[in-house]
């Protein structure tokens, strides 16, 4: 088991050699730090906590700078625990990277759901509404609340309610890419939470052995506004070059 901490940038589109579209999700993970490392002896279970993302002294209380203090980092913003880890390959203030994963890797990804406030039944449980001519008189209504002998609202009841803003993990996730020189992650498909919200990408649950075969992705560089106009201009210039001589030639056979 491995993890490591995220920003959600969005997502876009990816094409293979084969000439396949492949929708991405593009993580952006910036190098985290090991801040604390819990062992049986001491915590009960082991596990390791990691920090991500800079954030200023001013905005850190004065309990999450001690523990920082302790592991010698900077104010981060962001801390969580990775369980099923082996602590034996980790050290305090020991660096992680996006190169923990490879292309072909299952993952499980979690995160925040996007918050929708308050709901009805219909959008919250996706229930059916009734007839909506004026005689019905039932449109988007909850329907029976239960039998009359209880006397109240059982317990389990899909009423209307607060929908979203809660933790989501998809799982058996691919890794298309992991790019190092700009620090992100391109996984195939969609992520729980909204833009520029934190995610936590761990090894895949179900497939923690699992690697499929990478897939060879094609890149188009898009030319500067110098450079086609360099290729405008000298286009004109063959162009001009390529009349004068036709005229020539003309001249040249009367």
């Amino acid at each position: 088991m491995k993890g490591i901490l995220g920003k959600k940038i969005g997502m876009t589109q990816v094409f293979s050699k084969e000439g396949k579209l492949i929708p991405v999700t593009v993580v952006e993970v910036e190098p985290n730090v090991v801040t604390q490392i819990k062992t049986v002896e001491k915590d009960g279970y082991e596990a390791i906590q990691i920090a991500a993302f800079s954030a200023k002294e001013k905005n850190t209380n004065k309990a999450k700078m001690g523990h920082l203090k302790k592991a010698g980092v900077e104010p981060k913003r962001f801390l969580k625990e990775i369980r099923g880890v082996n602590i034996k390959d980790y050290t305090l203030g020991q660096v992680i990277d996006a190169s923990i994963f490879e292309s072909g890797e299952m993952v499980d990804v979690s995160g925040i759901s996007k918050g929708k406030g308050f709901q009805g039944v219909i959008k919250r449980h996706n229930q059916t509404r009734g007839p909506m001519g004026h005689g019905s008189q039932y449109h988007r209504g909850v329907g029976s609340m239960g039998t009359l002998l209880p006397m109240h609202v059982l317990k389990g009841k899909k009423l209307p309610g607060h929908m979203g803003h809660e933790l989501v993990t998809v799982q058996n996730l691919e890794v298309i890419k992991v790019d190092l020189e700009n620090n992100v992650i391109l996984i195939k498909g969609n992520v729980p939470g909204p833009k520029k919200s934190l995610v936590v990408i761990k090894t895949a649950v179900k497939n923690p052995d699992k690697i499929k075969e990478k897939v060879d992705l094609v890149f188009y560089e898009v030319e500067s506004p110098e450079t086609t106009t360099e290729n405008a201009d000298k286009k004109v210039n063959t162009d001009v070059t390529s009349e004068v001589e036709v005229k020539e030639e003309e001249s040249k056979q009367e």
